[in-house]
């Protein structure tokens, strides 16, 4: 007959882990904020607003609208120093988003440096890859996600800043994708560059929509809708009315669509929304 009890040390290899989780999520986390202002205090390289401006002709999304690494930079500092306050229970959400939130914190960190030293190629992996590891658990806790009450901690502190983040990168990896093609001459001829942003501005609304279908989460179509009036006002600046106005458009089916959505406007039909 086969012992199933688990051993003592098997027992004690769960708090252990856990702690490494939690330790790695702070420390990737300090990495991804501090990493950016490390940058631009020594001089590495070029700063990231000077990469993506390099060669923007095809997407360019203005300014100002990257101020909300503000917001989102604080949602991961709120995140981080959660998981190591000895308080915080252990949940679901925190054990199921805890490794790809360390994937994708260094993948955002990294990519600072991979802009820095021009390393184009690297940045697409970085951007895509941390905005997949973050889309995987999304998708994967949509149905656990969706059954947190609105107070539930792990709902503002977890899923939140992690969503905001996600949000941003959806808009910010295709801009990334052209900006770089664009820059090599490699842009595909089959289409004017015009209707490859167009695609690309199409796609992140669609995907900003699934996701929030799926998640009833508003951090995630926010960032993209906010990506996408970026958008609308730098094309328009540009003179490129019919990109712009393609991007408003998005932009207003995005907010539409999420808030039905996230706030159920359907007659009987009550939702745990945000």
């Amino acid at each position: 007959m086969t012992d199933s009890t688990p051993s003592h040390s098997q027992t004690d290899l769960a708090p252990q882990s856990r702690s490494i989780r939690r330790l790695a999520v702070f420390a990737c986390a300090l990495f991804a904020i501090v990493i950016g202002q490390l940058q631009q205090l020594i001089n590495l390289g070029q700063s990231p607003a000077e990469f993506s401006a390099d060669s923007d002709a095809t997407l360019k999304v203005v300014g100002w609208a990257f101020a909300i690494w503000g917001p989102i930079y604080l949602g991961l500092a709120i995140y981080a120093v959660r998981q190591v306050l000895p308080r915080t229970p252990e949940s679901e959400m925190i054990r199921s988003f805890g490794w790809p939130s360390v994937l994708a914190l260094l993948g955002i960190g990294w990519w600072i440096l991979a802009a820095a030293w021009d390393l184009e190629v690297v940045t697409i992996v970085l951007i895509f890859g941390a905005l997949i590891v973050l889309l995987i658990p999304l998708l994967r806790k949509a149905d656990a996600t969706r059954a947190l009450s609105r107070g539930d901690r792990d709902r503002w502190m977890t899923v939140w800043p992690l969503a905001a983040l996600a949000g941003w990168l959806t808009v910010a990896a295709p801009v990334n994708l052209l900006t770089v093609a664009t820059g090599n001459g490699d842009l595909p001829t089959v289409l004017p560059p015009t209707a490859w942003a167009l695609l690309a501005v199409v796609a992140a609304a669609a995907l900003g929509l699934f996701v929030t279908w799926r998640t009833r989460v508003l951090a995630y179509p926010l960032p993209i809708a906010w990506g996408l009036l970026g958008v609308f006002v730098a094309e328009q600046d540009k003179g490129n009315v019919l990109l712009a106005f393609g991007a408003l458009v998005t932009l207003l089916v995005v907010l539409g669509g999420a808030l039905t959505i996230v706030f159920g406007l359907r007659p009987g039909r009550t939702t745990s929304a945000g």
